[in-house]
């Protein structure tokens, strides 16, 4: 059984989505405020969390960035709100999708689906490092280093590093990032890519790498480029 934390203040949605989840096969635990949330997921281990964003005593975004400091478990938040720079927020502080409310059940689970299929299929890579000059990545500890110096990115900042740094001199369209660092058809429009890579870029820029660049391949997507080889 894979053990499902689904934390929302409204109970209705939170009975519906349980049924489904128990359907699906998942252990369910739930909780009601933030607080409740975060001390329902430090009892033990699980494989995804379902967020609600407005909550008593936390909000969303709040146990969110919490579980983000202990853990990289899979996290769809769930909201009532569905505007695009609430919807970067929560993937920025480390959420692998956003859904908002009315929703159906079932796409949440397929969601969920297609999340956990993905974290199976990205095990092996999962343990991989990948070092370009002075740039190195560990999908393992979820780390990245320019020389000696750690830059703290987002998990998405580091996948989508990981993947660029991976293929160098492969251009990616948004399209493919998405559909390689989310799992699936992402359901918005491909800024989300933009806006990860610039601050992205802001991040690693302050470390200084004259060997490497990611570069931007207008009209087509992103490719990571070696300087000096």
């Amino acid at each position: 059984m894979k053990n499902l934390l689904i934390a929302d203040d409204n109970e209705q949605i939170l009975d519906v989505l349980k049924e489904y989840a128990k359907k699906e096969g998942y252990d369910v635990y739930t909780a009601k405020t933030g607080k409740e949330a975060l001390s329902e997921f430090h009892k033990r281990s699980f494989h995804a969390v379902l967020l609600d964003v407005m909550m008593p005593e936390m909000d969303g975004f709040e146990v969110c960035r919490e579980i983000r400091r202990a853990s990289m478990v899979p996290i769809i938040m769930i909201t009532a709100r569905g505007e695009d720079f609430e919807r970067i927020m929560g993937l920025d502080i480390g959420a692998d999708d956003y859904v908002v409310k009315p929703f159906s059940p079932s796409e949440v689970m397929a969601r969920l689906r297609a999340i956990l299929r993905r974290m199976d299929q990205a095990g092996n890579a999962r343990r991989q490092s990948v070092t370009k000059g002075s740039l190195s990545i560990s999908l393992e500890t979820f780390q990245a280093f320019v020389g000696e110096e750690e830059v703290r990115l987002t998990k998405k900042e580091i996948e989508i590093l990981f993947l660029l740094a991976s293929k160098v001199g492969n251009v990616f369209s948004r399209g493919q990032i998405l559909d390689c660092v989310w799992g699936y058809d992402y359901y918005g429009d491909d800024r989300t890519v933009d806006t990860h890579i610039k601050r992205m870029r802001a991040k690693l820029d302050q470390c200084g790498h004259p060997d490497w660049k990611v570069v931007t391949v207008r009209g087509v997507g992103y490719k990571f480029e070696m300087c000096h080889e």
